[in-house]
């Protein structure tokens, strides 16, 4: 016995597409307002029918009303006395439409009405032959009314003729077949809807058609999101246009390099800190398992490992500053006076090592900056020069404007750097190929890319000049921190 396996309908399954939707709703909207003006222009066009007809009607009984009064018998010269000879000589006198009928009426000797007509009237759905019919619109004491037979309604009026003595009575009647008329409209009614059934469809297409161009950069967001993973985060949605699926790929574009940016920091951090903490951890695993019972060993182990320790943190620490290098509140630029800061880094640089400390320069200007995070690259950048110089030699730190930018400097008198080094020495865990200074400790290597970290979040960037008279100088150039003078307001004379 076997047992069907059923896969379940998910909602993705049953999930109608934007285009679809757009289309058919597009559909909707047009197939309803096709058949209402459909409808309306078929209502317009049976209400023409009804005033041309009724016009007529009215027409045809007014001159036979105008002959009753008028009319003179060309036999006698004289006016009608019957009713009968009067609508003959009416009849032959008149032209009718080609669905309009004229008869006369009178009273015949077994009380059924008489028929006289125009010998030029049609014979297929012509009213004479229908005696049944005439003696209902004789016999009615209404002036016009209409009358349904199988070959199509029949709108007739008619003029009572008051006989004379003894003549029997007789009536003019005006009947009208609107059979051939209301088809016509019918017919108008039919191929505005075969004209609009083709427009839908051609509605289709080009719905169809334009809807696919407009969504396929959505479509395009879709395929490029289903095919993201942490190791492909370099697709993007190509812009065309101005218009709001436009600024959408553009959006969704900046989050990509955000997300971008976000995974390299984190591979970067994982790579870097796997690296670099991999030689203290075996460091401090050897010493842990070579230690022995003499407490001078122990003594010594312990120094060893706490050491390792200790940098094994500064690297961590170091690490999780340049990760968050990449979220935008990594610096909160406040207003700050230049002096005041250039001589606070002063102060707490002259603590790094004995060195003929200088304070080169300052700027009297207010700039727009993050004073904590500039003061940590300074001290950096001061410890970095106390590393690559020895007791005596001169540094100078200070800070100047030039050019409508700001300049914080730390500049010593070391060895200087080589050209060869000048292009790595910023990156993460590179000190180049040989060691500018005299001392043999030293950092992890990632001193310098914090300071470029800082500079580049307030959008400037740090640059490495020679020292005048040798040596190196570090420059944090920030080309828009600079705030604008208070231009005081010309006085006006007394």
């Amino acid at each position: 016995m076997t047992t069907a396996v059923t896969t379940p309908v998910t909602t993705a399954d049953r999930r109608v597409s934007a285009r679809v939707r757009i289309l058919l709703w597009l559909l909707l909207v047009m197939a309803v307002a096709l058949v209402a003006v459909a409808m309306t222009t078929r209502s317009i066009l049976l209400r023409d029918v009804d005033h041309r007809i009724s016009q007529l009607l009215t027409q045809e009984t007014r001159e036979f009303a105008n002959f009753v009064d008028q009319g003179v018998d060309p036999s006698t010269g004289a006016g009608f006395t019957e009713p009968r000879r009067l609508l003959e000589v009416f009849l032959q006198r008149q032209y009718s439409d080609p669905d309009e009928e004229l008869l006369g009426l009178t009273r015949g000797p077994d009380g059924a009405p008489s028929v006289l007509r125009q010998p030029r009237d049609s014979a297929g759905a012509s009213l004479h032959r229908d005696r049944e019919a005439l003696a209902r619109i004789f016999g009615s004491p209404a002036r016009s009314g209409t009358l349904d037979r199988p070959q199509g309604p029949v709108r007739w009026a008619k003029v009572p003729i008051a006989p004379a003595g003894d003549a029997p009575p007789g009536a003019f009647v005006v009947a009208f077949h609107a059979a051939d008329e209301q088809a016509i409209a019918a017919e108008a009614f039919r191929t505005q809807l075969a004209i609009s059934g083709v427009a839908l469809l051609m509605t289709t297409g080009i719905g169809w058609a334009v809807a696919g161009r407009i969504l396929a950069p959505v479509r395009l967001v879709r395929r490029a999101a289903a095919q993201l993973t942490e190791q492909d985060l370099t697709r993007r949605i190509p812009v065309r246009g101005r218009d709001d699926i436009a600024l959408l790929a553009e959006t969704f574009n900046a989050m990509l390099d955000r997300l971008e940016r976000a995974f390299a920091a984190q591979r970067q951090f994982v790579d870097d800190a796997g690296h670099e903490l991999r030689t203290p951890i075996t460091i401090v695993r050897g010493h842990l398992e070579l230690m022995g019972d003499d407490p001078a060993e122990q003594a010594e182990t312990v120094r060893l490992v706490t050491d390792e320790l200790d940098r094994m943190s500064r690297i961590v620490e170091d690490l999780l500053l340049l990760a968050k290098a990449e979220r935008p509140d990594f610096v909160t630029p406040e207003p700050v006076q230049l002096g005041e800061l250039t001589a606070d880094v002063f102060v707490k640089a002259r603590a790094l090592g004995e060195r003929e400390w200088v304070l080169d320069g300052v700027a009297d200007r207010e700039a727009e900056l993050d004073p904590q995070r500039i003061t940590q690259a300074m001290v950096q950048l001061a410890q970095n020069a106390v590393q690559h110089t020895v007791p005596g030699q001169r540094i100078g730190i200070g800070s100047r404007e030039a050019d409508g930018r700001i300049e914080l400097y730390v500049a010593d008198t070391g060895p200087g750097v080589r050209a060869e080094d000048a292009a790595v020495i910023f990156e993460r865990f590179r000190r180049g190929t040989a060691r500018r200074g005299t001392r043999a400790g030293g950092g992890a290597g990632l001193g310098l890319s914090i300071v470029k970290a800082i500079a580049e979040g307030h959008r400037g960037r740090v640059d490495l000049r020679p020292t005048e008279g040798g040596g190196a100088t570090f420059v944090l150039v920030l080309e828009e921190a600079l705030v604008p003078r208070d231009v005081p307001a010309p006085e006006e004379d007394e």
